[in-house]
């Protein structure tokens, strides 16, 4: 293990970065219980880290363990990560390495952090978080936004969640000033489902990504992009019932009083449970084919050197 001013960094990831390799970050709350049920969770760790592997990369999963802020997880940890109900943003990173909590699933926001500090150019995740219908009452946006703007990583994502209010969210990215790219697709994704009907610029190869960080960076500017990858077909949940299911959801939470951060996990298993679990095999897919694209943008920054 070695150290990056308070980042811990695993052996494996530390050489990988000593040695110029292609280097993709992951969040931990996907992993764990809060993201995806057992043991499909345990599922998702393992298929992530070695797709991004055979694929020639290294992994490094992002987490608070025992008060340090970590980069990457070797297997004897997976359990904590698994097994973990707390869950570390942004703005509760500090005080969780501060107060030395035992264990912390990091979210995109906090991963952000972490790999930006490590100087970790590439980081996949399923789908961000966003603006939350009935913003302008309840004032309930992601920190996944804020923390985009601020880090200068390439995060690879199948747009953000469904549930989310999509075009209030492209609009804030938008106001933040971070690029929105469509990887082969000029139609937002939108998690389990490909289209959002929100348009987008296109890329189709890695080099035109890592030409506009380049640029970005040449302007001096703190923001980082935000490539989004549509969910491969033939896992797609069906667009018709599940726009209706999550219309449902989102009624059902505001009933129950349901807000902030527990609207996620929430609708999460609504879609879920209704969909005889149908949604857990397509976030898999999704994850696994965020980190293939992940990988080809991380080689594209190796070979160019930036």
């Amino acid at each position: 293990m070695t150290h990056v001013g308070k980042i811990r960094i695993s052996e494996e990831v530390s050489d990988a970065i000593s040695n110029g390799s292609p280097v993709v970050a992951l969040e931990s709350t996907v992993f764990s219980t809060l993201g995806l049920p057992e043991p499909s969770n345990r599922d998702a760790l393992q298929r992530c880290i070695s797709t991004i592997h055979e694929n020639g990369a290294v992994a490094a999963v992002t987490a608070v363990i025992d008060g340090e802020a970590r980069l990457g997880i070797d297997s004897n940890e997976w359990d904590r990560i698994l097994s973990c109900e707390t869950k570390v943003a942004s703005r509760d990173l500090v005080l969780s390495m501060a107060e030395g909590k035992s264990v912390g699933a990091t979210t995109v926001s906090a991963s952000l952090a972490i790999a930006a500090a490590a100087g970790i150019k590439v980081f996949c995740t399923g789908g961000i978080g966003g603006v939350h219908h009935g913003y302008s009452e309840s004032g309930d946006l992601s920190a996944d936004l804020f923390a985009l703007a601020r880090h200068k990583v390439v995060c690879v994502c199948a747009g953000a969640k469904a549930f989310l209010d999509l075009p209030r969210t492209l609009e804030m990215l938008e106001s933040l000033g971070v690029p929105v790219l469509g990887w082969n697709t000029s139609d937002f994704p939108a998690f389990y489902l490909r289209s959002s009907k929100l348009p987008i610029p296109s890329v189709k190869d890695p080099a035109t990504i890592v030409n506009v960080f380049r640029n970005v960076s040449a302007l001096g500017l703190p923001q980082g992009i935000l490539v989004g990858v549509p969910i491969p077909e033939e896992h797609e949940l069906d667009p018709k019932t599940s726009w209706a299911l999550i219309e449902r959801a989102l009624a059902e939470a505001k009933e129950a009083g349901i807000s902030g951060p527990e609207v996620t996990p929430f609708i999460l298993e609504t879609v879920a449970r209704e969909t005889h679990g149908e949604s857990v095999p397509a976030n898999l897919a999704l994850l696994e084919n965020n980190a293939i694209v992940a990988v080809e943008i991380a080689k594209a920054f190796q070979q160019r050197l930036v």
